[in-house]
């Protein structure tokens, strides 16, 4: 039985995510369907990217990951099936897929009628291409039926700083729903003990303290640690770090230990 996720922009109160659900059910009756979310933000790629770039590799080996937020939608951009070792990715080549499938093996585009509904609608790829794409996988035929190969794909300029050591200049790459600042810098082990550090970017420093988790800081104070999704997270305990700092995605700043 055949595993097949979604994550869009699409929102709840259209028929959007409900149409693509359909046809794959009617191409492949008995397909799990797996909602990652429909609520990222209307054309925002980056987002949708980092979002089913964390989600994934939860899911079991051999399931199918549809993304759609595509705000080229019916232009030159290929409509692609890739596969990488584990798990098999769905959706349009404008970076979207990048980083969830950075070890992928093959990819194709989907090109051939059988992976297709008739006929495309410019504006909805993902009812009449994706989606068909995923129901032709989850019945069992290969990516490689759906079109020609596809050499390279479309990347996702987003900023990489390595770990965090004493100091250094990163960017904030994600807002999360609690107002978690995720940055640039990569980690998951958190410092011995707890560091004193400055955050400083425009006109601005902050105190900060760099941690293991919410609670080695006091309500209202900034603490900086390694996120569950590897990345190192700036958070206020019991608020909001993008309400108290005013940084945003993009925010370009620097951090220093103080003690």
């Amino acid at each position: 039985m055949a595993i097949v996720t979604l994550t869009t922009d699409f929102g709840s109160a259209d028929v959007y995510a409900a149409a693509m659900k359909g046809v794959i059910l009617s191409m492949a009756p008995g397909t799990v369907l797996v909602d990652i979310t429909h609520e990222i933000a209307a054309r925002d790629v980056v987002e949708g990217a980092l979002i089913l770039a964390q989600a994934a590799p939860f899911f079991p080996a051999g399931s199918i990951h549809v993304a759609v937020v595509d705000p080229g939608v019916g232009g030159p951009r290929a409509d692609v099936i890739v596969e990488t070792e584990e798990s098999t990715f769905i959706g349009p080549d404008n970076g979207l897929l990048t980083l969830a499938a950075r070890n992928r093996k093959r990819a194709f585009r989907i090109e051939d009628p059988a992976f297709r509904r008739e006929p495309v609608s410019p504006t909805f790829h993902g009812r009449d291409v994706l989606a068909p794409a995923a129901g032709c996988l989850a019945r069992g035929l290969p990516a490689s039926g759906a079109g020609p190969p596809l050499a390279s794909m479309t990347e996702l300029p987003i900023p990489t700083s390595g770990p965090l050591a004493g100091e250094g200049q990163g960017e904030v790459i994600h807002v999360d729903r609690f107002g978690n600042l995720i940055t640039s810098f990569e980690g998951s082990q958190p410092p011995t003990g707890t560091w004193e550090m400055e955050m400083e970017w425009n006109d601005r420093r902050l105190a900060v303290v760099a941690g293991r988790t919410y609670s080695d800081v006091a309500p209202g104070g900034l603490v900086l640690y390694p996120g569950s999704s590897g990345q190192i997270e700036l958070a206020v305990r019991d608020g909001s770090a993008v309400e108290e700092t005013g940084a945003r995605r993009g925010t370009r700043f620097r951090l220093r230990r103080t003690g």
